[in-house]
C-alpha cells in the first residue's frame, strides 16, 4: 500500500513526520492536488469512517494532508478520492501527547493501516520515531476493535463507546 502526502510545507521541518517518512522513502510528497493520486483520503471532515471495507480502495493509495492544525480547515480538503476520517484515536507524539484526534501524519497513516489490515506496514512507518510504538500501545484496543468490524457503520458505533467514556 503506497503513502502519499499533499504536502503544505508550513509546519516546523523538524517535527514534520510526512518529511521523514519521505526521507526515508517511506512515503511520497506532493505539492499540488493535482499531483496526488487518487486513493483513500484521510479526511477528518469526512461523511465516513474509515474501515476494513476500504482495504481495496486503499490499494492504490493511501493518502494524508500534511499542514498545520490552523490551516486544516474543510477547505484544504479538495483531493480527490474517498474521503474517510479516521475514528477516535489518541495521540502519542511528544507535541500532543495523550490528546484525542490531535494525530501527526505517520499516527494518522499507522491507525489506517492497522484499521487496513497492513499492521507490519504500520509498525515499519512508526519505527522511525522514538514514541512510533507508543501510538500503537495507547491505541490497541480501539485499533484491534476497528479493524475487526465490516464496515463504517460498525466503526462509528465502537467510536461513540470512546466518546461516551
Amino acid at each position: 500500500m503506497d503513502l502519499h502526502v499533499r504536502y503544505e510545507g508550513d509546519d516546523d521541518p523538524e517535527k514534520c513526520t510526512a518529511r521523514k517518512l519521505a526521507r526515508f522513502d517511506l512515503a511520497e510528497l506532493h505539492r499540488s492536488d493535482r499531483a496526488t493520486p487518487y486513493g483513500v483520503v484521510l479526511n477528518p471532515h469526512a461523511d465516513r469512517a474509515l474501515s476494513p471495507a476500504d482495504r481495496e480502495a486503499a490499494e492504490h493509495a493511501l493518502v494524508a494532508l500534511d499542514c498545520s492544525w490552523e490551516s486544516a480547515g474543510e477547505k484544504q480538503f479538495t483531493i480527490d478520492g474517498d474521503h474517510r476520517a479516521l475514528p477516535y484515536l489518541v495521540a502519542a507524539n511528544p507535541v500532543n501527547f495523550g490528546k484525542p484526534m490531535q494525530l501527526t501524519t505517520v499516527e494518522a497513516f499507522a491507525g489506517a493501516l492497522v484499521i487496513l489490515g497492513e499492521n507490519d506496514h504500520a509498525e515499519r512507518i512508526l519505527s522511525k520515531f522514538t514514541w512510533g510504538e507508543t501510538f500503537l500501545e495507547l491505541n490497541e484496543e480501539p485499533l484491534r476493535r476497528y479493524s475487526e468490524c465490516d464496515g463504517s457503520s460498525e466503526v462509528v458505533e465502537i467510536q461513540q463507546e470512546y466518546l461516551d467514556r
